[in-house]
């Protein structure tokens, strides 16, 4: 009771402040999203994304080792793939010569020990823009399975110390923890986009890979078929534990920052590692504002890093991941 209790006290000055923090940041807490394609000595800007470029595979080596150097221990790999190596089914996402499965293996090759987890979907190899086979205006959820299984096997024989499936198929963890068990990639992980919601901040990203649904009559326009209703909460708990029981090492919700409700009820429900996906609309957001003077940058983005942390998460990966290793390294 006041005035013995003056909770004040414990907020006088900074020492203080750090001393009883409740929750700390760094580095090793990130993995860097990084989009690869095609080409030498290629670095293409992205608009919607200011600071984030796509690498050809030079460069990317480039940035992992600059990444390494600033403590971040992981990255998340996507490749942008040139319109006459889509299809349909995605062949090309198990091509052991794939751009993706080069990428894999000169990481592995030039950072022996950073962790590699390569995005597993199909959408940046299809026609339609889709993470999975379409058939009549459908998504068909088994054979999209068997693709992302031989696209996960792909991975880990390139090096991939993770999978990490994005797509929101039912069952496709088990499919694939099977199928790696079965082909002697008994240590390789699998880190599960669990609650995967369909949210309207993923845009800029669909920019990076241009991988956006097309629009047409006879395909979906959106996502809402596979991911998840962003009104639901248990729905979100529910696909963590199934993936848990599946044998996924580590579960992701995505988005981030609106979904830390989400993060916060899946890590009291799950007993394995929670990541957690700033997506490119969340950076896109504190850029733009912070460009035209609005909100402080840099702490608009460590407040941001923080309450992903507090909420739960112990990966986060997020666009800031090097900006804010130099902030925090400080």
């Amino acid at each position: 009771m006041f005035p013995l209790q003056r909770n004040r006290r414990l907020r006088t000055n900074e020492s203080i402040r750090s001393l009883v923090r409740e929750t700390s940041l760094s580095p090793q807490d990130f993995m860097l999203p990084m989009f690869v394609t095609e080409g030498k000595d290629v670095k293409v800007a992205i608009p919607s994304m200011p600071g984030i470029y796509r690498h050809s595979l030079d460069n990317t080596i480039k940035e992992v080792k600059e990444a390494w150097d600033l403590g971040i221990k992981a990255v998340n790999i996507y490749v942008k793939i040139s319109d006459h190596l889509k299809d349909n089914k995605g062949v090309e996402a198990w091509n052991k010569d794939g751009l993706m499965q080069q990428t894999i293996r000169a990481i592995k090759d030039a950072v022996p020990e950073m962790i590699v987890m390569p995005d597993v979907a199909l959408d940046p190899y299809s026609i339609y823009g889709h993470d999975g086979i379409i058939e009549n205006g459908q998504l068909l959820n088994d054979p999209t399975v068997d693709a992302l299984t031989r696209m996960s096997l792909s991975h880990a024989e390139a090096g991939a110390d993770f999978v990490a499936p994005s797509d929101m198929m039912d069952g496709r963890v088990l499919a694939i923890r099977k199928a790696l068990e079965e082909n002697g990639h008994h240590n390789v992980g699998i880190m599960s986009y669990s609650a995967k919601y369909a949210s309207a901040f993923y845009g800029p990203f669909r920019d990076a890979l241009d991988s956006a649904p097309v629009d047409s009559q006879n395909i979906p326009k959106d996502k809402k078929t596979y991911q998840m209703d962003y009104a639901n909460r248990i729905e979100g708990i529910r696909e963590a534990l199934l993936d848990v029981e599946e044998g996924a090492d580590i579960v992701m919700v995505k988005p981030g920052i609106a979904y830390l409700d989400i993060v916060r009820e899946v890590k009291n429900a799950v007993q394995v590692p929670v990541a957690v996906y700033q997506v490119s609309g969340e950076y896109a957001m504190v850029k733009a504002a912070a460009e035209r003077g609005w909100l402080d940058h840099d702490k608009i983005m460590l407040e941001q890093l923080y309450c992903i942390k507090r909420a739960g998460a112990n990966i986060i990966t997020t666009y800031f991941a090097k900006e804010a290793a130099v902030l925090l390294n400080k």
